[in-house]
This record gives structure tokens, sequence and C-alpha cells, in this order.
């Protein structure tokens, strides 16, 4: 038994991939973590491609114990063709505020063989920050490879796991 003075914690995962286009597309540009970075790389994606704020907002979502994006945003709809992830991250979010859930941290891993991610890297923590109006101190943002093993280690896409914990005091 819980005493009344102590948050009621929730942890949510999510995880997400998307593969490469084959050619580079300017009207497409990579964003991760709300920010465009400067590669000639296109993701294939109904929404923006943001698989940062996908795999982010389906942990925020797992953690309210309220679904998925899929189910919110499905890729069926043709008016949702396009839309930012900015919208899809701030619906979960608010899904968890209807659940008296706020977030504490989050961590999230992006794994790719391509592009380096370490340049950006501040940036999109940066961003996530802003995102979630958490302190700097609670966002954590890191890339690995697969050392070349399998369709990401082949550049064929990227992939991204997020895990948040999520708390209320009611």
């Amino acid at each position: 038994m819980s005493s009344p003075d102590l948050p009621r914690l929730r942890i949510g995962h999510g995880f997400d991939v998307h593969r490469f286009a084959d050619r580079y597309d300017s009207a497409n540009p990579l964003v991760l973590a709300g920010v465009t970075l400067p590669v000639e790389k296109s993701l294939v994606a109904h929404s923006d491609g943001d698989l940062v704020l996908h795999a982010l907002s389906d942990a925020v979502l797992g953690a309210a114990a309220a679904g998925d994006i899929g189910g919110l945003f499905p890729d069926s709809d043709a008016s949702l063709a396009g839309i930012s992830s900015k919208i899809i991250l701030r619906t979960a979010l608010d899904k968890a505020v209807e659940k008296n859930l706020k977030l504490i941290n989050l961590d999230i891993t992006v794994i790719a063989q391509t592009p380096k991610l370490s340049p950006h890297a501040g940036t999109m923590r940066e961003s996530l920050a802003a995102l979630t109006g958490l302190p700097a101190g609670c966002v954590n943002l890191k890339a690995t490879t697969t050392e070349r093993m399998g369709y990401l280690g082949r550049e064929e896409g990227m992939a991204c796991h997020a895990v948040v914990l999520m708390g209320s005091y009611a």
C-alpha cells in the first residue's frame, strides 16, 4: 500500500522505425526530435516521419494506458498525411494530463548507422526539453549503431526507443 504523499509512478516505453526513401526529397527533410537535420536523407512516413517524437509519444501513451499513436492518428486517414509529429506529441501529453500524469524524465535511444547524430544531439535534447516542458537535466538522448548488422546496419532506415517516467500526486 502506498502512502498518499508519495507520487503514483508510471513507466512507458515506445518504439518506432522508418525506412529511408530511395532518394532525398527536399520537401521531406530528415526531422528528429523536432529538429530538421542538415543531411540529405528522407524517411518514408505518413506523417513528417520524426521517429523520435513517435517513439516518445507512444511511451507517454503507454504510461497513461491510453493506446498508441496508430489508434489516434491512423495512417489510413488521408487528412493526416504529413502531420507534424509535434502535434502527435502534444496530443499524447494532453492524454496523459487528462489522467493527471506529468512527465518526470525521458530517455531516448536512436539506432542508426547513418547519419551521425552526435553533432546534433545537443540541439535535439534542447528541442525535446522545450516540447515536453522538462528541464534539460531530465532529458537524455543517445545514439548507437548496430555495427552494420541487420536492416539498420545496412542503412535501410532508422529506429528509436523511448522510455518515460511519469507521476501524479493525485
